[in-house]
């Protein structure tokens, strides 16, 4: 059986400090009774292949390390519970926001992207924030970023996008020239890496940060009826940011140490979960594309439907955070996709990328296993330690021998029309430069000011003058002060970046 107990997931029943050690077995439980000295021929003759305890033990040793994340390999995570502050049944037949009042355990893993697992927490990197809500209904993971948006808006280009932004595959080590020589021929990346290099980028604490789900998603209520929703963790602590110079001196655990000293020290981290609604006819209405993932909706008010609260560090690091699995496509009835490009890839590469991390049981793992019963025909595989029952592993079938499962129709995915042709084409509405002058113009002087110390002094680094002229016109684009003070911060001439500016909006 699947299900177990939400104490145990949780690591609630922990051992006491005064209770009796427990007797040293090999892992088939075996006692062991030296483990200190390996078996030889004798005093000084070799070791005995025989000592199957020595073996297994360096063995079991040698394969520690799991193979880390190919993006958010370094993270921290912690355990909770969220509870819902409104009835939302009006929307989604999620049963987590049916009722106020309700508590879904949660577990959340923050983390940085581009750097390797023991990389320092101070990157100008986004923050990974992916929460895992253990419902009655099965897992959801919301699986965002601290920003609202991203990079890019085709899951085609992660690829590429991840290996410019990775260490050189010759010097390995993270290099901007790459980096900007890949966001220079993406003109959609100016959105994002204005909120990247404004202060709003380089967060002063896991605890003093927002969380966004990015993507928009699909909300089907009881009744069948659908609306399309983003969703939006809001710190209650408030938001906190750090300079380039805080940055540089920060220590390589600064959010892990802040935010763990905290929850022992009874300061328990809070985010308010609020949802923005848009039907498909005012997706359709607004003047960019709605399921552009570079873009925000704007002036669309945000709707509370709960507070998550962080009050448990996980007892062992590798089980809970090493080993959370978190993948958008885990999703509960009442919330679906939407069209949006960038999150139809990851449906796909996430929960695959874990599958070749941890292995095709990884929802079997206690982190990542549901407090529901599981019931499937899912079978074998590396690490398949849940019992199965029965020769029934298929499905329809007309016995009821133990083991044998049958489908729900009542749980049938939603409808919607799907008009066009298939085709390899760009979105109709892209406006790549819009709202990144909007948050320009938004910011006072002093954030302004530090957005472009910050954005220069990854430029000024770029050998390639065309990379740099390019990238930088973008900005001038996006609001031509906004570019004018990134041209002489660069030691560029503002003439050249207007003019092509103009040449590329003529083409």
């Amino acid at each position: 059986m699947r299900a177990f107990p939400m104490l145990w997931v949780f690591g609630l029943l922990s051992t006491t400090a005064l209770a009796a050690p427990a007797p040293m077995t090999q892992d088939s439980g075996a006692p062991v009774g030296d483990n200190e000295n390996s078996k030889t021929a004798g005093p000084d003759g070799p070791v005995l292949l025989e000592d199957f305890h020595l073996i297994e033990k360096l063995g079991r040793f040698d394969r520690e390390r799991i193979p880390e994340r190919v993006v958010h390999a370094r993270g921290t995570g912690v355990q909770g519970e969220f509870t819902a502050s409104a009835d939302f049944s009006r929307y989604t037949k999620a049963s987590l926001f049916a009722q106020p009042g309700k508590v879904t355990p949660v577990f959340v893993r923050f983390s940085t992207v581009m750097g390797y697992r023991g990389s320092p927490e101070a990157a100008r990197d986004p923050r990974g924030f992916a929460v895992k809500f253990y419902t009655d209904q099965g897992n959801w993971d919301i699986v965002g970023i601290n920003e609202p948006i991203f990079f890019i808006r085709d899951a085609i280009k992660f690829p590429d996008f991840v290996h410019a932004n990775k260490p050189s595959a010759i010097t390995n080590i993270q290099d901007p020239n790459l980096a900007f020589d890949f966001f220079s021929r993406t003109p959609e990346s100016t959105h994002m890496l204005t909120w990247l290099y404004s202060d709003m980028g380089m967060p002063a604490s896991y605890r003093e940060m927002d969380g966004w789900g990015v993507h928009a998603f699909r909300l089907v209520n009881a009744q069948g009826q659908q609306i399309f929703a983003k969703f939006h963790w809001k710190s209650v602590q408030g938001l906190k940011d750090m300079t380039l110079e805080q940055q540089h001196a920060a220590d390589v655990n600064y959010a892990t140490a802040d935010l763990y000293n905290n929850i022992r020290e009874g300061h328990f981290p809070k985010w308010d979960l609020e949802v923005q609604l848009l039907t498909a006819e005012q997706v359709a209405q607004l003047p960019y594309d709605g399921f552009d993932d570079t873009k925000v909706w704007e002036n669309v008010p945000e709707v509370k439907v709960g507070t998550m609260t962080l009050n448990k560090i996980p007892e062992n690091y590798f089980q809970y955070t090493e080993q959370s699995a978190f993948a958008p496509g885990v999703m509960v009835p009442g919330i679906e996709p939407s069209p949006d490009k960038m999150l139809q890839g990851r449906l796909f590469a996430y929960a695959d990328t874990q599958r070749y991390r941890i292995g095709a049981n990884y929802q079997d793992l206690p982190v990542n296993r549901p407090l529901v019963k599981v019931a499937n025909n899912d079978q074998d595989g590396s690490m398949s330690f849940v019992p199965q029952q029965g020769e029934v592993n298929y499905e329809p079938s007309n016995t009821h021998e133990a083991g044998a499962v049958v489908q729900q129709p009542a749980f049938k995915l939603s409808q919607y029309a799907v008009p066009g042709v298939a085709q390899q084409t760009a979105i109709a509405k892209t406006d790549d430069f819009g709202q990144a002058g909007d948050l320009w113009r938004s910011m006072a002087k002093p954030d302004q000011a530090d957005l472009i110390k910050d954005l220069a002094s990854d430029l000024n680094q770029l050998h390639d003058h065309g990379v740099k002229l390019r990238e930088v016109s973008y900005f001038y684009k996006a609001d031509h002060e906004y570019g004018t003070q990134l041209a002489q911060a660069t030691h560029l001439d503002v003439n050249e970046v207007a003019g092509l500016a103009t040449k590329e909006a003529s083409r």
